[in-house]
């Protein structure tokens, strides 16, 4: 009996050297992740209010030649903190942040190797963000190359999930809603034409990824603080409910060079039971580090308007001439070619939308195809494509900068580098002088196209480190950058906040280009924003195009888009004349704010309807809107928001009666009268509609009466 006895003691203490557990809860205590050592494999799990969302779950990674970073460690320590502060953006949805968090932090020896790799995990009452940490010190570990990053996320079920296809080039999908289950059998048809697509898997998707439990549970998974690392898509075990991560490979198919001291973006976890937590949470600004511009005076939102979506449309060319199959920069002769009488970018053009921004109160104009090179840019896999400096004959760069400035506009640069980093890397520096020169202070960088160097994918290490080095140097020159067909956001607007916007998605072009589907604004703030704001560029009025295609919208749903697509860089895209037609409901995009002290969700389900609220920077003032889907939304809007005791005038623009976004998207009321905070207004949208509303504080209320 007592052999037996000692043996069974014998095994426990084999047993519990195999497995460690460690445990930290969120600050409200809801949140629980969980650490585990288990046969020298690590493991995390989280759940909510005691209900398992992601079970046990591997992390490592997989090395080239070299052992992988997945079994045979030791835990050496591990050590526990709070951390609360409340810090302030420069601009934002709010005017400060609460960044408030328990953190664990494991330290882990791989015996055999002496290789080090810790695993700091940091919980909030939202969510969890979780990272590798390879410190150089106490490490036999300098240089390693990844061959896969193996961050599992274990789901409970077959969830309903909001996805785009996983693909190394592009983000410029629609999104789909599906089980997950479904995923593969949908995965083919959902791949539409891009100027530049790799797909990788039929069950690989991308972040930010929404997911929804059949119990009502809301988990986001993304990724926060992407720096000289490859992207991350997610590849789904779509027999057991597991998504891995998957990261863009380079040329040769690596997938990251690192050197040690260094550490991995965080891998993030949201988790919550209502909709609208998800787009009012901060969990992936707050995993960015702090702001690195010690100067950000020169950082301002900016409402602005365009020569662009008359190309878009068709109505126009960014090319000066047809007479050129090929251009060599240097070589051709511009002031001998024979202008095609299509070019927008010309001198009378842009004269007309600086006055248009004038008179209107615009700050910008933006202004595509100014440059040379434009005849054969796309597709030809042309490295030397722009010199981002030379003008077009019909384009007085100096003439246009000044008459801007005179009426209090200001030029926006556009750089299109046709994906040729190389290029625009020789020529940035140039580039952003010649923009210091004339004044510009805002940059529209575009990437349509493959990648030079050839072979490698817009989302690869050698990609994402370009998207910085370009962000930090326009720094230098005192630039905002608004990039486009870049990585999505990742938050780091929070360290480097003159990124004032990025493309990343889907965005109102599409409209010009067959049509979005309804509802695609309503999953966007689930999903791409995220990580930060996006320039979709909204305001389209005239909803047929040049080009015979035709905008999926109604002018209410367009108002809307101003308030529940949040960005510091917000454009009135359609043409000056198409708003002429319609001044009373072009009144919005005029007045409505860009920089706000205050932002509430009242009303959300992704891809159905989104409806946001928001307090204006430094004033009293408040604007709302909401966005339908496919459905008709029916709204209860309480307006306790509002300071009690105060009057104030709301000014409603919605989808009319018998507006509908197909045969009437044109049809719409404005409505004037009194609110309080007491008051509750009915609302209505149709399908691929909206509403907006302006509210002032009363100065004057003689004529009006109260809205109901």
């Amino acid at each position: 009996m007592r052999r037996f006895f000692m043996l069974m003691c014998l095994v426990c203490l084999g047993l519990a050297g195999r497995v460690h557990a460690s445990e930290v809860t969120s600050p409200n205590g809801e949140m629980k992740l969980t650490f585990t050592l288990r046969d020298s494999k690590p493991y995390y799990s989280v759940s909510f209010r005691g209900k398992p969302v992601i079970k046990p779950s591997r992390l490592g990674y997989e090395l080239h030649n070299a052992e992988n970073l997945l079994e045979g460690f030791t835990q050496t320590g591990e050590k526990t903190s709070t951390f609360d502060e409340t810090w302030t953006p420069v601009w934002g949805e709010n005017k400060t942040i609460r960044n408030h968090y328990k953190e664990l932090l494991v330290g882990l020896i791989q015996e055999k190797t002496g290789r080090v790799m810790n695993l700091r995990f940091r919980v909030y009452d939202e969510g969890v963000g979780l990272r590798y940490e390879f410190p150089q010190e106490g490490s036999k570990l300098n240089y390693f190359v990844v061959k896969e990053e193996c961050t599992e996320f274990a789901l409970t079920g077959d969830h309903i999930a909001w996805w785009i296809p996983g693909d190394y080039d592009t983000q410029e999908y629609e999104y789909s809603r599906s089980r997950l289950s479904e995923i593969r059998p949908l995965f083919k048809k959902k791949v539409t034409d891009n100027a530049s697509q790799t797909s990788f898997s039929e069950t690989g998707v991308q972040t930010s990824l929404q997911l929804k439990t059949d119990d009502g549970l809301y988990i986001n998974l993304h990724e926060a603080a992407l720096v000289n690392y490859p992207a991350m898509h997610l590849n789904l075990d779509d027999k057991n409910m597991v998504f891995r991560s998957w990261l863009t490979p380079d040329a040769q198919g690596i997938k990251g060079y690192l050197q040690t001291p260094c550490q991995s973006p965080w891998r993030t976890i949201m988790i919550t039971d209502d909709a609208r937590k998800v787009l009012s949470s901060h969990l992936i600004l707050n995993l960015n580090e702090p702001c690195k511009i010690k100067d950000t005076s020169w950082i301002h939102p900016t409402k602005y308007v365009g020569v662009w979506w008359e190309m878009i449309s068709g109505k126009g060319d960014w090319a000066y001439t047809s007479q050129f199959p090929s251009v060599k920069l240097g070589i051709t002769d511009y002031a001998k070619a024979k202008p095609s009488d299509r070019h927008s970018a010309n001198n009378e053009n842009v004269r007309r939308y600086i006055d248009f921004a004038a008179q209107h109160g615009f700050g910008g104009v933006l202004v595509e195809g100014w440059n040379i090179g434009w005849e054969d840019w796309f597709g030809n896999s042309k490295e030397y494509v722009f010199d981002f400096q030379t003008p077009y004959p019909d384009f007085d760069i100096k003439a246009l900068n000044e008459y801007a400035h005179s009426k209090g506009v200001k030029l926006i640069m556009h750089h299109e580098t046709s994906s040729s980093i190389m290029n625009y890397e020789k020529h940035m520096d140039q580039a952003y002088q010649l923009m210091k020169d004339y004044g510009y202070d805002v940059v529209k960088s575009g990437y349509v196209g493959n990648l030079i160097p050839r072979g490698e994918h817009h989302y690869s290490q050698i990609a994402i480190n370009h998207y910085q080095h370009a962000i930090e140097r326009a720094a230098d020159y005192k630039i905002m950058v608004n990039a486009h067909e870049a990585v999505r956001p990742t938050g780091l607007c929070r360290t480097y906040p003159n990124l004032i916007g990025n493309e990343s998605a889907r965005g109102t072009e599409y409209q010009a280009f067959g049509g979005i589907t309804p509802g695609h604004t309503a999953i966007l703030p689930f999903t791409r924003l995220q990580g930060g704001p996006m320039d979709y560029t909204p305001g389209i009025f005239e909803m047929q195009c040049s080009n015979g295609s035709r905008a999926n919208s109604t002018i209410g749903g367009q108002l809307a888009l101003y308030v529940t697509m949040y960005s510091p860089l917000q454009m009135a895209a359609d043409f000056p004349e198409n708003y002429e037609k319609h001044l009373d409901a072009f009144q919005f995009i005029k007045d409505v704010a860009l920089d706000w002290d205050k932002s509430i969700y009242l009303e959300a389900e992704p891809m159905e309807y989104i409806t946001a609220a928001r307090k204006a920077k430094g004033s009293s003032s408040w604007f709302v809107g909401s966005v339908t889907g496919l459905k008709p939304h029916n709204s209860t809007l309480r307006l306790d928001f509002l300071d009690k005791g105060k009057t104030y005038v709301a000014t409603v623009y919605a989808d009319a009666p018998d507006a509908d976004y197909k045969t009437n998207p044109q049809a719409y009321t404005i409505t004037k009268g009194l609110v309080t905070a007491k008051s509750v207004l009915k609302l209505h949208s149709v399908a691929g509609g909206g509403y907006a509303i302006s509210i002032v504080e009363a100065k004057d209320t003689k004529g009006l009466k109260p809205l109901k």
